[in-house]
């Protein structure tokens, strides 16, 4: 059991000064003062002067690694969970991309499976870039109700050069597929949607959502803020009841071509009216970042990383004056609201102990709970791992 006493609590709305007590890796009560004296059972944490908030749940990330569009040297390496853990990021949801044959929804499985060991909660898309779906059991509708990992499908590709040139009717009956299979397995049934940078955008889903009896709802398309006119796009669509991600993970070179950065996005989309329960940030850690000519050739490629959701975080209080509270929804409440995880992204009674405490100038992290267990403090990882 443990007591975390007097920090200023971001559940992510803000509550003012609290005592927090876990328990059984939950937390169990929220007080103005929680008076747990000389027991030896309980540890007393001083986080006087410290923001409390909920661990960063990471909706987008190549735990197994990504890339290869340049050839099997430029395959990314898998995602170590101190890159996670350093980051605050306490919950990630695993996914293919272009490539589904060296990389499998086993080996994908497999690692979830080894970071939750290890202390990190972790869930997983069924499928890839590619269209029809790859899959463990017979359909993506046996994955999602039958795995308990599997929450939803993705990141399937539109508007790519990389993707399966889907038509409507294609998106739409893998759309519905998932969808069942979410409601009867009481899961999201999400469809995670990659979107490039081909000048058709998000006509796909358009078409989808106009011609099928689907809800907009249904899809959590990414990489919003790749460029201007998506961007503006994502914002419509937002405003008419879709989810959009922004992409934390970026290079000057990628910028430089047109790309907003994520915190930038967010304050911009937030002061358009687009309310912080439809729009959210994630790393696509250990992806590849590439960047290819008017020819489609590879000219440069370098990998994403977990810690760019944190630092996303800090500039969009710091440098694009966000509140603390609507900043942290991105990347707490909203994913695990999308993604229906019940028990993540909320500092709550009842909730998952997943919690860091920041710095409250800096917004430094100070200390990580996964699972109510201490695992990172004094700028160190406390996982044993074995490599």
């Amino acid at each position: 059991m443990k007591l975390i006493k007097q920090a200023q609590v971001f559940a992510p709305t803000a509550l003012g000064q609290k005592d927090v007590l876990i328990a059984g890796g939950k937390i169990i009560a929220i007080e103005d003062n929680i008076n747990i004296k000389n027991q030896p059972f309980v540890e007393i944490i001083d986080a006087q002067g410290k923001l409390l908030t909920p661990g960063f749940v990471d909706s987008l990330v190549h735990i197994t690694g990504g890339g290869g569009e340049g050839g099997y040297a430029t395959r990314t390496p898998e995602m170590h969970i101190n890159d996670a853990i350093n980051a605050g990021v306490t919950t990630v949801i695993g996914v293919l991309g272009t490539d589904a044959q060296t990389r499998s929804l086993e080996n994908l499985l497999a690692k979830a499976y080894a970071l939750e060991e290890q202390g990190l909660s972790v869930f997983c898309y069924s499928g890839s870039y590619h269209y029809p779906m790859v899959t463990v059991t017979q359909s993506v509708k046996h994955d999602v109700m039958l795995i308990e990992k599997f929450i939803g499908v993705g990141e399937v590709a539109i508007a790519d050069h990389r993707s399966s040139q889907l038509t409507p009717h294609e998106l739409a009956r893998l759309t519905s597929e998932v969808r069942v299979a979410g409601m009867l397995a009481g899961k999201a049934g999400i469809v995670s949607i990659h979107v490039g940078d081909e000048p058709s955008q998000l006509d796909l889903l358009e078409q989808v959502i106009s011609q099928f009896d689907l809800p907009i709802s249904q899809f959590y398309p990414t990489h919003i803020n790749r460029n201007k006119a998506l961007f503006n796009s994502g914002i419509d669509y937002a405003k008419r009841g879709g989810f959009i991600d922004l992409t934390t993970s970026t290079t000057e070179q990628i910028l430089a071509q047109g790309e907003i950065a994520a915190p930038q996005a967010l304050a911009q989309a937030i002061n358009q009216g687009v309310p912080v329960s439809q729009i959210t940030m994630s790393s696509d850690g250990n992806a590849s970042l590439p960047v290819f000519n008017d020819a489609g050739e590879l000219i440069d490629l370098q990998v994403g990383e977990v810690s760019s959701l944190h630092q996303a975080l800090v500039d969009a209080v710091q440098q694009y004056q966000l509140p603390l509270a609507t900043a942290l929804a991105s990347i707490t409440q909203t994913p695990a609201s999308i993604l229906k995880l019940k028990a993540k992204g909320k500092v709550g009674v009842g909730y998952d102990a997943d919690i860091n405490l920041l710095e409250p100038n800096s917004l430094a992290i100070d200390s990580v709970f996964s699972k109510g267990e201490l695992v990172f403090t004094n700028n160190q990882s406390l996982i044993n791992t074995p490599f």
